[in-house]
């Protein structure tokens, strides 16, 4: 058996062997040994999570609208209106009301707000399973409810509140249904350049019925605010249940609580053992009083001499040098000397470059101390692994560039944080972490295989020079590392996880740079600044931006395009930008000459081909432009029934709304607000329910649920879920990324997107398993499935794992063929076996030989 092959059978194992077994009993030896192996090569395609059919109900003016998912594997081919394959019979109350071809959506008229639907999935005019039955929502929006954490107050003295903010989705039991992942956002939420005290972060993790899970305090050590806290939620070592990723520090807590909502158990990460005997403790508090700044400035300027960039020559000698005034103190400096400059520096010196620094009253950051990266349970929140933040922040930001410009911002470049998925072997998801985007840019990524985090690769700018870290321009240098010093200065707010190159493998634009899958440079955007620039003829970066967006903009070009608006102003060549995602040649744009600070795509215009793009004017997708207005650009949101592109706005205490560049307002989600001030980003915006749509989910004004709003309009096309487009999970996962951007797909989704061009993902979906083990159980205990036949499926699924623990997997079909044999087989009247239970283990028994065979073959 072949590598690839062998590690296929070593994933389902995994899967087979790590849910609860109430049929058999496995040593965790072989557990372990199972998850070991599972990364040694490839699945059979791409590893994406099982999902049901999430069916979805509400209320509308007509009756009661119904919205379900085609699922990727269902499709067999396509029409003039969408894709082909599965169609769907709707059951009220028992009764098939109708069946549906040409979608995944019905509008029951006769309806009633006591009603209970199902749906079932026909192929080959047979129906082959069964959704769970739902009553419908009371309104078009579902409200789920969150148990908000307590106020807080400053070492200052200051009292904050609390808001709901991101959000992300994964399913952490295995059960195909989302679990919902929601972000506490303090009163005193801060930018990284603002000073001031920040209360604690809390992540919350809840069942769609409201239950919360658990709760993770961040606790003091990482500061509040959008580029802080990216926590990346996704099932990272295939086994079927989502796990959580996000930087830590000392204080980092689990809490759990009881069915009353009281709280049980509180449980500290476990720091390395190194920085335990190093003195450490979850106790440490290392934010930062103005006094403590003072201290540390003078231990900087005492230890002037001794820099590693003064050492080398790099930097003036004397500190003197550096602000440019008379020498007078001898090196190394007595703490008296260091204390007369340091007085200098915070009270003459930085106010004399900008009025805004302000240093004496420099508090709340955190500059010292470890960080951590932790890995968490989605299902308890327990910590799997804890590893040290790569990379380190080396200072207070001295290096990197924030002594340098007039405007002094100690911790403001060093603490710039983005993270991601992406499938980075073209199979399974790899978690990314970055830091640093203006001048210093590094990116890690790593994989996880159920017990420990590797390093999959490491991509580090190296410094930007300066001659005087108090008086310099660092941006638009390269760092000082050969391959990737062109990445400086052109992050964005944001990443992107998209297969640019067509090679089957995503890679990670970042910003104006991109690094290709296997961790080398891809590219880095540069061209020449036009004559009204500040340096004519030169050539530039195109620089770091707010916000950037990864799709097939123009359908007439092959590959994606990138859409992203710039900040350097005079300083770069364009305001807005439009580039090829595989090579970075800009393909249109325009000069600013100033900080372009918000931009976005969209199929506003359905008599255009192509996505519009926005910044400071509107755009087709061959660069010809069409206005000078431009429609919002909080957040897009694929809502309405033709597939073109709506907006959300509302920011701050604005009622958030849906526009339609054509049509209008056609949401208005009263009593809700959206986050990140004047961002306006609602909570999350991605395909979590009923068809391909996207739902908008919003924080109450009082934080007391997310309201969730699904679209009613009546659509005739059909789609696969998003969720099964690879580049648009990943992005949904890394939506609650700094500033927020839309999830984009990795095909041309618009109102007049070609069917025969929508990609049909090639996947794998770790948990069928798991999930067909579980409907036995479930069909037991409600006396769907009794008598000599439970012995009988027991058998053949328990041999069907055997040979996959031997490694055989036509033996683990054949034994699964058996099991659908044992389903089908003359009922006796020993037996019991409902409709519905024969429906959904055949169902999922067919799923598990169609995957097996399907490796088999290749």
């Amino acid at each position: 058996m072949d590598q690839k092959k062998s590690s296929f059978v070593n994933k389902a194992l995994t899967v087979a062997l790590t849910v609860p077994m109430l049929f058999t009993s496995i040593d965790n030896a072989t557990v372990a040994h199972a998850q070991k192996e599972s990364e040694a090569g490839k699945g059979a395609g791409v590893q994406l999570e099982y999902l049901d059919r999430g069916l979805a109900a509400a209320p509308t003016s007509e009756g009661m609208f119904l919205s379900w998912r085609l699922l990727a594997n269902e499709v067999n081919g396509y029409s003039n209106k969408g894709l082909t394959g599965a169609n769907f019979n709707v059951y009220r109350d028992g009764k098939k009301i109708a069946t549906v071809e040409d979608s995944t959506n019905y509008l029951d008229k006769e309806g009633t707000a006591a009603s209970k639907y199902y749906v079932s999935a026909v192929v080959n005019g047979k129906e082959v399973d069964q959704s769970p039955t739902v009553t419908p929502w009371g309104k078009q929006y579902y409200d789920l409810k969150l148990k908000k954490p307590a106020d807080g107050i400053t070492p200052a003295g200051e009292t904050y509140t609390y808001s709901a903010n991101d959000m992300s989705v994964g399913d952490v039991d295995g059960d195909g249904q989302y679990e919902y992942f929601v972000k506490w956002d303090p009163s005193n939420s801060k930018d990284v350049s603002i000073k001031g005290y920040t209360g604690n972060v809390y992540i919350d993790c809840y069942k769609f019925d409201g239950t919360l899970l658990y709760r993770i305090d961040l606790g003091v050590n990482i500061r509040a605010g959008a580029h802080y806290t990216q926590f990346m939620v996704y099932d990272f070592d295939g086994d079927g249940k989502a796990e959580m990723m996000f930087k830590t520090a000392p204080g980092t807590k689990v809490i759990k609580f009881d069915t009353a909502g009281n709280i049980v158990s509180e449980k500290y990460i476990t720091m390395p053992q190194e920085d335990i005997q190093a003195g450490y403790s979850n106790e440490d508090d290392y934010r930062m009083s103005a006094s403590d700044y003072y201290e540390h400035v003078v231990n900087m300027f005492m230890g002037w001499d001794k820099h590693e960039e003064v050492v080398n020559g790099h930097w003036p000698k004397t500190l003197e040098e550096c602000f440019g005034i008379e020498k007078k103190y001898k090196y190394p400096l007595s703490r008296k000397d260091a204390e007369s400059l340091a007085d200098y520096f915070i009270d003459v010196y930085a106010p004399s470059r900008s009025s805004k620094n302000e240093l004496r009253k420099f508090e709340g950051f955190i500059v010292d101390g470890p960080e951590y990266l932790t890995v968490f349970n989605g299902a308890d929140g327990a910590e799997l692994e804890t590893i040290h933040y790569k990379t380190e922040r080396h200072d207070d930001g001295l290096m990197w560039g924030d002594y340098a410009l007039p405007r002094i911002e100690p911790a403001n470049r060093v603490d710039r944080f983005l993270a991601g998925v992406a499938y980075l072997d073209g199979e399974n998801p790899y978690a990314v972490f970055a830091r640093g985007y203006y001048t210093r840019s590094t990116l890690v990524s790593y994989s996880w295989d159920g017990t420990h985090l590797k390093e999959h690769w490491y991509a580090d700018s190296g410094w930007t020079p300066m001659s005087n870290p108090f008086n310099d321009n660092p941006h638009g240098k390269s760092g000082t590392d050969p391959e990737y010093g062109a990445m400086t200065n052109q992050g964005a707010h944001s990443l992107s996880a998209a297969d640019v190159d067509g090679d089957g493998y995503q890679e990670i634009v970042y910003g104006g740079a991109t690094i290709d899958h296997d961790g080398s440079l891809l590219y880095s955007s540069m061209d020449v600044l036009p004559p009204q620039s500040a340096s004519p003829g030169t050539t530039a970066r195109l620089g770091h931006g707010d916000a950037l967006h990864v799709t097939d903009i123009d359908p007439d070009r092959p590959g994606l395009e990138t859409f992203m608006v710039h900040e350097n102003a005079t300083s770069a060549p364009y305001g807005y930008s439009l580039r090829d995602s595989k090579t970075g040649k800009v393909l249109s744009g325009g000069y600013t000459g100033k900080d372009t600070g918000r931009g976005m795509v969209g199929d506003i215009d359905p008599s255009r081909k192509g996505l519009e793009t926005w910044a400071v004017g509107t755009w087709t997708a061959a660069g010809e432009k069409l206005s000078s207005a431009t429609p919002g650009t909080n957040m897009n949101i694929k809502w309405s029934a033709d597939m073109t592109t709506q907006i959300v706005n509302g920011a701050q205490d604005v009622t958030p709304t849906i526009e339609d560049w054509k049509k209008g307002q056609l949401l208005t989600a009263t009593d809700t607000r959206t986050n990140n001030g004047t961002k306006g980003n609602p909570s999350l915006v991605a395909d979590v329910l009923g068809d391909w749509r996207e739902e908008l989910l919003v924080r109450t004004a009082d934080s007391s649920a997310i309201r969730m709003y699904l679209s009613t309009e009546v659509t005739d096309r059909k789609l696969y879920t998003l969720m099964q487009d690879p580049q648009y999970r990943a992005e949904v996962a890394r939506q609650n990324t700094t500033y927020n951007q839309p999830s984009y797909t990795s095909f041309y989704f618009a109102s007049d997107t070609d069917w025969s061009k929508v990609p049909i993902p090639s996947f794998w979906t770790p948990g069928v398993m798991s999930v067909l083990e579980n409907l036995m159980n479930e069909y037991k205990e409600a006396g769907e499935l009794t008598g000599p036949i439970v012995p009988q499926l027991t058998n053949s699924y328990n041999q069907a794992k055997h040979q996959l623990e031997k490694g055989s997997v036509q033996n683990a079909i054949k034994f699964m063929k058996k099991y659908l044999s044992d389903l089908n087989g003359d009922k006796s009247q020993a037996h019991t076996i409902s409709d519905r239970a024969k429906q959904n283990l055949s169902h999922h028994a067919q799923l598990l030989i169609e995957m097996w065979e399907k490796e088999e073959k290749k």
